[in-house]
């Protein structure tokens, strides 16, 4: 082979790989948008059982079409707590068993009924392109990217056909079991892409090449790339929390395990490939894609017993060394699915609420005890949501970029509601200063108008109670209960002002109270206010 020829032949290998790899990003991430929510629900039916996990992680990585982005998800679930590692272990195993239907999809090329869907291309493109919504458009994105991974994978074969002698000639020369283990590994840390390796083998065959004498050689390749395939969770996992670091681990920990004692296997047993999958299936890429299958199904049935231990290594291996940073539902690896980062929003929204309204209850308390001291942890509470709010708006900021018209109204509501409950915090801190003020002028207020208060407050709490179960249930049919609870505190704000005047004009209470007293009413009627825009929004 010359220069030139060698020259040609990586340009149109490089090419054929940049086709594929364009067609299974248009696939991945169309999929991803379009089955969101059932991805949403498959993770919400996370349970302690192994076997339903090990599915879920099956059918989310084959619906998605990428065992990367669910390790991800996974990871970022574990590092917000919803998940834990026993959980995650197995949804990994189940991931790796999704995965292989790339291989099977790209293992299809061996047959000439993939040249008629390369079309879809064109089909996928045109209903991108002239399509009035957002489902059809993705659909044929989805469309143009199954057509573009068969293109690819026909490129890379032509390229490999165009000189197959020469290239013959490097891959028989092959046969050290350690260095194409090594090679499979690289190949896939490079691409961050189990599923690209395997099809470029796979298009090796269909160009009729074979792998050092034909036999095992090959199978080196496979199980290095379910190595190489770690490096994606590892690199999600090194700035996130211990947990998500361990999912990281236990992701590479079973991986290398399960290659190494099949890595054993094929070196004791020299035909393995011949006594069975040459047996069973006719071409050579189903034989690949066959054997990929299998690995990671019995890899799962060895190891999933084994999750327990997984675990346990993992935290022996990687202990806390620092203290966890403060709770949060939010996580970067959520933004790849708008559905799953909009879940963890309202996760955190709650989380945000009841810290506001903690907050509120400690400053209400400090002003009925006329107790200075809390102030302070009144005041830190109310930092807190700060904080958490800052947090919120910039992660939704970044999720509306990339997220649907319909979701985009989810956001919005996020966003009116996390207003809301900003204004508690600040009512939170207006009952501090009418303690401080309460304190500083020696204001005396009645047994009587006490009571009144604590019993505004009490429907307030009420009115706290049911938002929460609304929003969280998002059952409309509370909404009534929720106005009628509104209603009543509109009227205890008349009834107590009313109250104020009457004991005011009789001289039972000190005219130097009514500011502070009036207002303290009117907070709590707005804080209900609040808390019933809150609970409309479910209305949309």
């Amino acid at each position: 082979m010359t220069s030139a020829e060698l020259s040609l032949f990586i340009v149109r290998l490089l090419a054929g790989t940049g086709v594929f790899l364009v067609g299974v990003h248009l696939l991945t991430a169309n999929i991803e948008q379009l089955a969101t929510g059932k991805i949403r629900e498959l993770f919400g039916r996370t349970a302690d059982r192994r076997l339903v996990n090990v599915g879920i992680g099956a059918a989310a990585t084959a619906l998605i079409q990428s065992s990367g982005v669910t390790t991800v998800l996974i990871v970022g679930f574990v590092n917000v707590g919803v998940m834990n590692l026993y959980q995650a272990a197995a949804m990994i195993m189940g991931a790796n068993i999704g995965t292989t239907v790339t291989a099977q999809i790209a293992a299809l090329s061996a047959f000439p009924v993939t040249t008629y869907i390369q079309i879809s291309v064109f089909v996928g493109i045109l209903l991108s392109m002239a399509g009035k919504g957002d489902a059809v458009r993705k659909t044929g994105l989805i469309l143009a990217g199954l057509g573009l991974i068969f293109i690819g994978l026909a490129l890379m074969s032509d390229a490999m056909k165009a000189n197959r002698d020469a290239v013959q000639a490097i891959f028989e020369s092959v046969h050290s079991p350690l260095l194409l283990f090594l090679s499979g590994i690289l190949l896939t840390a490079l691409v961050q892409s189990s599923s690209a390796t395997t099809s470029v083998i796979i298009a090796m065959s269909v160009a009729g090449l074979t792998i050092g004498s034909g036999n095992n050689e090959v199978l080196y390749i496979i199980l290095g790339t379910n190595i190489g395939s770690c490096v994606t969770a590892l690199m999600s996992s090194a700035t996130a929390g211990t947990n998500a670091r361990r999912a990281g681990l236990i992701h590479l920990m079973f991986n290398t395990l399960g290659s190494v004692i099949f890595f054993v296997l094929l070196a004791c047993w020299p035909t393995f490939m011949a006594d069975t999958f040459r047996r069973w299936f006719p071409a050579l890429a189903t034989q690949i894609a066959m054997f990929h299958t299998f690995f990671n199904v019995t890899c799962t049935v060895l190891f999933l017993p084994l999750c327990g231990a997984f675990v346990r290594a993992s935290e022996v291996l990687i202990r806390e060394k620092r203290p966890e940073e403060p709770p949060t539902f939010l996580d970067e690896r959520m933004l790849s699915s708008s559905s799953l980062a909009i879940s963890q929003l309202e996760k955190e929204l709650l989380r945000l609420s009841d810290t506001a309204m903690a907050a509120f209850r400690m400053g209400f308390c400090a002003f009925q005890k006329r107790d200075k001291s809390l102030i302070a942890p009144t005041r830190e509470l109310i930092d807190q949501t700060g904080s958490i709010s800052q947090g919120m708006v910039g992660y939704m900021i970044r999720l509306s970029a990339k997220s649907k018209v319909a979701e985009e109204r989810n956001i919005t509501n996020l966003h009116s509601n996390l207003g809301d409950i900003m204004r508690i915090a600040e009512i939170a801190d207006n009952c501090t200063k009418y303690t401080q003020k309460a304190i500083d002028q020696n204001l005396i207020f009645s047994v009587s108008v006490q009571g009144d208060l604590t019993r505004m407050a009490g429907r307030v709490e009420a009115l706290y109670e049911l938002t929460r179960q609304a929003v969280l249930e998002k059952d409309p049919a509370l909404l009534p209960r929720v106005e009628a609870v509104e209603d009543e505190i509109d009227a205890l704000r008349k009834e107590l002002i009313d109250g104020h005047i009457r004991r005011l004009n009789a001289g039972e209470c000190q005219a130097e109270s009514s500011g502070v007293f009036i207002n303290l009413v009117s907070n709590l009627e707005r804080l209900g206010d609040h808390l019933t825009y809150i609970a409309d929004t479910i209305r949309n």
